[in-house]
């Protein structure tokens, strides 16, 4: 049975893809604050992933992992005259030096044709009023294309898939209340079982010559 590990399991868009992976007959390690809703073959390692020294005492706990997907993330928005550098640096250590240190201590250890998912956004292209998520968003795609090229030889993968706006809690995020969601052209928000659904794919064995690839799911919303 493959095992995977998902941050983020325990709400919104990880949540989805713990449940998509698990009924697809793999094995989940949730790495999250707050506990998942029980489920068969469904373990958790609680961490704060702002927290280094939790990650690091996190993956010490950790089995092996076939694959790895990233779908913790933060969300701080706000014109430039109000932003804020500590919600910058919030966003840079979950989605940015997380992912580092995460994969940085996985990818050693994963198998031949192993795979890695970053959940990214459709706004690393750059967006009104999110300027700093944005920043960290694009950080991720350069990781994942520099780690695509370093980990090919071994046949890993590593892709980002990047959500527009997402039916999650996060899209309710009263610190977002200032600057709404916009709607996507097909008229209702991006389903989390639909980036589940792509995230699966990526790791499955369909996938395994598509790498280093930013893949956009945001109902018409980058036309």
């Amino acid at each position: 049975m493959k095992q995977a590990l998902v941050t983020g399991a325990s709400s919104g868009i990880g949540a989805a893809i713990a449940a998509r992976l698990l009924a697809e007959g793999w094995a989940v390690t949730g790495m999250s604050r707050t506990s998942p809703r029980p489920a068969p073959m469904l373990s958790h390692l609680a961490c704060d992933l702002a927290d280094s020294g939790a990650v690091a005492a996190a993956l010490e706990k950790l089995g092996p992992v076939d694959a790895f997907v990233h779908a913790a993330g933060v969300l701080r928005v706000g014109a430039l005259d109000r932003l804020r550098i500590e919600d910058g640096q919030a966003m840079w250590r979950l989605h940015v030096e997380a992912s580092v240190q995460l994969v940085a201590h996985l990818a050693p250890r994963l198998p031949e044709g192993g795979r890695i998912v970053l959940i990214g956004s459709r706004v690393a292209a750059g967006a009104p009023e999110r300027g700093q998520y944005a920043a960290s968003k694009a950080a991720m795609v350069g990781l994942a294309r520099s780690w695509a090229a370093e980990l090919a030889p071994r046949g890993i993968t590593v892709n980002v898939v990047a959500p527009g706006a997402t039916d999650t809690p996060m899209l309710q995020d009263p610190a977002r209340s200032g600057v709404p969601p916009r709607m996507p052209p097909i008229g209702r928000f991006v389903r989390p079982e639909e980036v589940a659904a792509l995230t699966a794919f990526l790791l499955g064995d369909g996938a395994g010559s598509l790498t280093g690839q930013q893949i956009v799911v945001c109902g018409g919303a980058s036309l």
